[in-house]
């Protein structure tokens, strides 16, 4: 992990961010020695279902988000 305080950030953020897309390398950056943040890479995902194997081939037919009618819950639940 690279380590840099702000004032670095600030004038090689451009290398540091080549760095982090790059090398998947982190950066811990600090304020008079004492960190305050951590730049690190974000994952590429293209497919949102590639992290979840188990849900490939399942179909949704209902929409997930409209609320459930009483008969819906579980009878501990109502």
């Amino acid at each position: 992990m690279i380590q840099v305080n702000t004032q670095e950030a600030k004038t090689k953020l451009s290398f540091l961010l080549s760095k982090v897309e790059t090398e998947n390398e982190k950066v811990k950056i600090c304020r008079n020695g004492k960190p305050i943040a951590v730049l690190i890479p974000i994952s590429k995902i293209h497919d949102p279902l590639q992290q979840y194997a188990k849900l490939k081939g399942v179909i949704f037919h209902e929409d997930p988000t409209k609320p459930l009618d009483n008969d819906d819950w579980p009878d501990e639940l109502k």
